[in-house]
């Protein structure tokens, strides 16, 4: 019998025109109607972190772990050849959801900080050395600056970081000025965590290629919203994790130019990353797997898989749509309520929510907002840069998906209104 391809499960979405049935879409989530909190409907709003799964996922999982489940690769044997045809039917995918050139530039990671860190490792390494310079932004999340900075401390080199406005919008003029001789690399997010801004990253892609620049981008808060192409982008490295695109944890994409992944060194060494081994010398694997080594995360690979084909059926200008609306309700909802501060107000943003309530930290808002069932995350967001240009600790933030509702949003303003009167 022959391999079987990745196939999703029927995606049980409208076409991909006119507007979102949201409530259609819901019966796709069933943690959205079988969990509740305290006795009351859950009201997901923390899809920045983490978004849930949809039955397909869910379904093509199980099908996965209970009829193909076996190591891939170099296996001759039915189980082996299934789960190799449907981990590779899984990077094609990616590969189309991205419209990177070639699938051999879609390597599997275990997310976005581990795709950092590769290109930290793999490409940093190589040609970044002292007294040369990384270009990252004041947004970034710390996955996108602590890797650099390590860089920086082993290799004498220097972190350089555009500023943003009361606004959370980058200073592009600073962007610009800061480009020297000396610049290597730059890293920016595509649309920040903590303010769901997004990043002007086509016009600082072209302006760090008139530089001879290569440049990353973070796009672990962007495919979820918005359509990536990394061929019009011309982007160097893109990066985004599976779990918050609607797939399962503990898999993530980094994307990379063919002509960068073959220069640049393995970020890991093992099983699976080579061609042979002898105690004199290891000749690696060609791109992608050189950089795949040990048993790579394959049914999360292919429930990834699987979940962009969902979005993709679902329609990424849709989703932007009803999202945006989600945004703007709810912007325009909570800056009704006294005492409440909006931390993040560029023109143009993804749909996420990031606020205050007075003095009342945001921990006990987050507290309060469970009490009703409202799930919204709390903290820094793995950003404090941004909370000290702000001068807070923390925000409350809440962010949204196309399966979200303006009855949600109704909710959220009603619980922080909740809030606000108990502590006055």
């Amino acid at each position: 019998m022959s391999a079987v391809p990745n196939q999703a499960s029927p995606i049980a979405a409208p076409g991909a025109s006119g507007p979102l049935d949201v409530e259609r879409l819901r019966a796709d989530f069933p943690i959205l109607t079988e969990v509740r909190v305290h006795g009351k409907p859950l009201v997901y709003l923390d899809n920045g972190a983490s978004s849930q799964m949809p039955r397909q996922v869910i379904d093509r999982l199980v099908r996965y772990q209970t009829r193909e489940h076996a190591n891939i690769h170099r296996g001759v044997h039915y189980l082996s050849a299934t789960a190799t045809a449907a981990y590779e039917a899984a990077r094609a995918t990616v590969q189309r959801f991205l419209n990177a050139r070639e699938d051999r530039e879609i390597v599997f990671t275990s997310g976005v900080t581990d795709s950092i860190n590769l290109v930290a490792y793999g490409y940093g390494r190589a040609f970044i050395g002292a007294g040369d310079e990384i270009i990252v932004t004041h947004m970034e999340h710390h996955a996108n600056i602590v890797p650099w900075q390590m860089l920086c401390e082993e290799k004498g080199a220097q972190l350089r970081v555009v500023p943003i406005t009361d606004a959370g919008e980058l200073v592009m003029e600073e962007y610009e000025r800061l480009f020297t001789p000396r610049t290597k690399l730059v890293a920016v997010t595509h649309v920040s965590n903590a303010l769901g801004t997004i990043n002007p990253v086509k016009e600082m892609i072209d302006i760090a290629h008139r530089k001879g620049v290569p440049i990353m981008i973070d796009g672990a808060q962007a495919v979820q919203h918005i359509a990536v192409d990394v061929q019009a982008l011309d982007c160097d490295f893109y990066a985004f994790t599976g779990h918050k695109v609607y797939g399962p944890t503990g898999v993530g994409v980094l994307y990379a130019k063919a002509a960068l992944l073959e220069k640049m060194r393995p970020y890991r060494g093992g099983g699976d990353m080579i061609l042979s081994v002898t105690f004199e010398k290891t000749i690696y694997n060609e791109i992608p797997f050189k950089f795949e080594a040990g048993t790579p995360p394959i049914a999360a690979a292919i429930g990834l898989a699987t979940a962009l084909e969902y979005v993709q059926g679902v329609g990424l200008d849709r989703i932007a749509a009803h999202e945006k609306e989600l945004l703007r309700r709810a912007t325009e909802q909570l800056c009704a309520i006294p005492g409440v501060r909006i931390v993040g107000t560029a023109r143009e943003k993804a749909a996420v929510l990031s606020f205050n309530v007075g003095d009342v930290h945001p921990h006990d808002v987050g507290t309060l907002l469970n009490d009703d069932g409202v799930a919204v995350r709390t903290g820094h967001h793995c950003a404090q840069p941004v909370m000290q240009r702000y001068g807070i600790p923390a925000t409350a933030r809440a962010s949204f998906a196309f399966y979200n509702t303006p009855a949600e949003v109704e909710q959220l303003a009603a619980s922080v209104r909740r809030v606000q009167k108990l502590f006055g």
